[in-house]
């Protein structure tokens, strides 16, 4: 138990970027190589992809109050996360490789333009505080 304890105590502030609010059907979280269940309350990490497959689905919501729905057969990746609590800004990065992804945006967006970024295989999209939904298709 005190192991546990002192390896939570251990790790940075800055590692748990955002929480799973909830999950359906076939969903995943692929981080460093590893497949992780994702269940409500998981942390979110930089570097996490979420993967859903037919009739899955994750919602997320972040640091800074930014919150996704990920659609069926669809893989999201976090490329980059960086949040100051204190003044309110930071940079979002993410890759929607394919399927759906809707966004409420949260504070990042609003901070300063182009602070927050969704990349598609074909497009690039600067976020300034809004709601959105993109669609990769297969």
């Amino acid at each position: 138990m005190t192991f546990s304890l002192l390896a939570l105590a251990a790790q940075p502030a800055f590692a748990n970027i955002g929480r799973v609010k909830q999950t359906a059907g076939t969903a995943s979280i692929e981080r460093k190589g590893a497949r992780v269940s994702p269940v409500v309350g998981t942390s979110l990490l930089p570097g996490d992809v979420l993967v859903t497959g037919k009739g899955g689905q994750i919602a997320v919501t972040f640091a800074d109050n930014t919150r996704f729905a990920v659609g069926p057969n669809s893989r999201v990746a976090v490329d980059t996360f960086d949040f100051d609590r204190t003044t309110r800004s930071g940079a979002f990065e993410t890759r929607v490789e394919k399927g759906s992804l809707g966004v409420v945006s949260g504070q990042i967006a609003k901070s300063r333009r182009d602070a927050m970024k969704v990349r598609t295989p074909t497009s690039l999209l600067g976020v300034r505080g809004t709601r959105f939904i993109v669609n990769v298709p297969d």
